[in-house]
C-alpha cells in the first residue's frame, strides 16, 4: 500500500512545488528581500552578481536565461538600472515585473548634484516629501492596487531621473516593499498567499530589530563626518542622522571634475573628516588620490553588501553590517 501511495505523494509534490514562480531580481538587497518573503518556498535568482555595479552591469549569458525563464521580475527600477528596463522587455517576455522604486509611498530623494554636501542636516519633516503619494511607509498595503503599478505591466514610462535611485538603503522604503512583494507573489501563486503574507510580516519584525540595533550602534558616532566614494547613502544617511561630506562619484557613479576633487580634498581637513570609505565595485586609486597628503583612514563600505551571504535575512544584516563598519571606523 505504502509503495503505490508513493508515485501519488511524489506528484503532489512536485505540482506543489510548480506552482511556486520562478522569481529574478536586479541586486543582492532585492534578493534578500524576496527571500524572506518566499521562504522556504523557493529561491529567487540574481541578475547583478556581488561586486559588479548595477549601474552599467551586462548580464552574462546565465543571468539572462535567469531572467528569460523568470514569471515574476522584482527589481529597482529603470533610474538604477536605465538598460535593465530594455532588458526586462526584450528577454523576460509575458513575466511581471515589480519596479519597487516607483511603488506608492516610496521615500525619494532628489539626486545631488556635486561631490561636496556640507554637513548633512537630517529633516523627518521631509521624509516623505518624494513619495509618490500620500501612502505612509507603514500603511495598509491592500489599500492600494498594487497591480496598477507593477503586476500588468513594466511601467518603464515613469523613470526619476531626478531622484537618488539608491532608495533600498532606507528601511522605511525596505519595509514597504516588503508587503508588496508579497502581494506580486500571492497574485502569482494565490496557493500560498497566507504563506508569503506571513512571511513578510515576520521580515517586517526582523527588520525592525535590526533598524533598533544599528541606531544604538551609531549612536556614539553621530557627531563624526565621512566622505563616501559614490553617492549612494544619502537615504542611510538621513535614516539614522549621519554626516556625510561628500563623495569622490556623484549618485550615477560618474567621476567629478579635478577641481571639484580637489575641493573635496581640501574640505577634509577643513571639515575634520572621521573616515573614507570605498567600495568594492569601483577601483580604488582615486581615493588615493584625495587621501594621499592625510592620515585618513580608509575603509569599506558596501551598499550592496557583497561579502554577506544570500538568503532571507541577508537585508537586515546588511543595515547592520553597514552601521557596525562605520562606527568601527569612526571609533578608530
Amino acid at each position: 500500500m505504502l509503495r503505490s501511495l508513493l508515485p501519488a505523494l511524489l506528484l503532489s509534490s512536485t505540482a506543489a512545488l510548480a506552482e511556486v514562480p520562478r522569481v529574478a531580481t536586479d541586486i543582492a538587497p532585492v534578493q534578500g528581500l524576496v527571500a524572506s518573503v518566499m521562504g522556504d518556498l523557493g529561491t529567487p535568482a540574481l541578475l547583478v552578481p556581488p561586486g559588479a555595479s548595477p549601474h552599467d552591469h551586462a548580464l552574462k549569458p546565465s543571468e539572462a536565461r535567469a531572467l528569460q525563464e523568470a514569471q515574476l521580475v522584482v527589481w529597482m527600477g529603470e533610474a538604477l538600472s536605465p538598460d535593465m528596463a530594455r532588458k526586462i522587455d526584450a528577454i523576460a517576455g509575458e513575466a511581471a515585473a515589480l519596479a519597487l522604486f516607483d511603488l506608492p509611498g516610496t521615500r525619494h530623494l532628489a539626486t545631488r548634484e556635486d561631490v561636496l554636501f556640507g554637513a548633512t542636516d537630517t529633516h523627518d519633516e521631509d521624509h516623505d516629501a518624494h513619495a509618490h503619494d500620500d501612502h505612509a511607509a507603514e500603511g495598509d498595503h491592500e489599500d492600494h492596487d498594487h497591480d496598477d503599478h507593477a503586476a500588468e505591466d513594466h511601467g518603464h514610462d515613469h523613470a526619476h531621473g531626478a531622484d537618488d535611485p539608491h532608495g533600498w538603503l532606507d528601511p522605511q522604503n525596505a519595509r514597504l516593499w516588503l508587503g508588496a512583494i508579497a502581494e506580486a507573489l500571492a497574485k502569482a501563486d494565490p496557493d500560498h498567499a497566507d504563506t508569503y503574507r506571513a512571511n513578510a510580516a515576520a521580515a517586517e519584525a526582523r527588520l525592525d530589530e535590526a533598524v533598533t540595533s544599528a541606531r544604538a550602534t551609531l549612536d556614539p558616532v553621530q557627531e563624526a563626518r565621512f566622505v563616501v566614494f559614490h553617492d549612494a547613502y544619502q537615504y542611510f544617511e538621513q535614516a539614522f542622522g549621519l554626516q556625510v561630506l561628500g563623495a569622490l562619484r556623484l549618485s550615477d557613479a560618474t567621476s567629478p571634475s579635478p577641481a571639484r576633487l580637489a575641493a573635496l580634498r581640501d574640505a577634509l581637513e577643513a571639515e575634520g573628516a572621521t573616515c573614507i570609505f570605498a567600495e568594492p565595485q569601483f577601483d580604488p586609486h582615486l581615493i588615493e588620490t584625495v587621501t594621499a597628503s592625510t592620515s585618513l583612514p580608509v575603509a569599506e563600505l558596501d551598499p550592496l553588501g557583497s561579502t554577506l551571504a544570500p538568503g532571507a535575512d541577508f537585508y537586515p544584516r546588511l543595515i547592520e553590517d553597514m552601521a557596525q563598519r562605520i562606527a568601527t571606523c569612526a571609533q578608530g
